[in-house]
């Protein structure tokens, strides 16, 4: 999977806002697709997110069945290369949490 990698950060996309998730709302096997693809990260980083369209990622990504009702609200997360992380969701708003950032605890 080809991946945006800029000063050793890497770029996540990740929706804001309530309402609807993007990659977490996908219940599809190859979710870092939409997680890293070059191509969407242009479109975001361009203001072209109008274009992000269920059809146009069937026809130009071949995944099928995404919902993107979060696409307006996607925004790039930049971290650094390796780092282990997840895309956690309330109600259609995701949140990038890094194993850094987490508090575990240990029995």
């Amino acid at each position: 999977m080809d991946k945006v990698i800029r000063d050793g950060k890497v770029a996540v996309l990740v929706s804001g806002g309530y309402g609807a998730g993007w990659s977490t709302w996908f219940s599809g096997n190859r979710k870092e697709v939409l997680l890293f693809h070059p191509k969407i990260v242009e479109m975001v980083e361009e203001g072209r997110k109008n274009e992000i369209k269920s059809t146009w990622i069937e026809q130009e990504l071949g995944l099928k069945d995404v919902y993107t009702g979060g696409v307006e609200g996607l925004y790039i997360e930049w971290i650094p290369v390796g780092t282990r992380f997840y895309i956690d969701e309330y109600d259609g708003n995701e949140t990038l949490i890094t194993f850094d950032e987490m508090n575990w605890m240990v029995a």
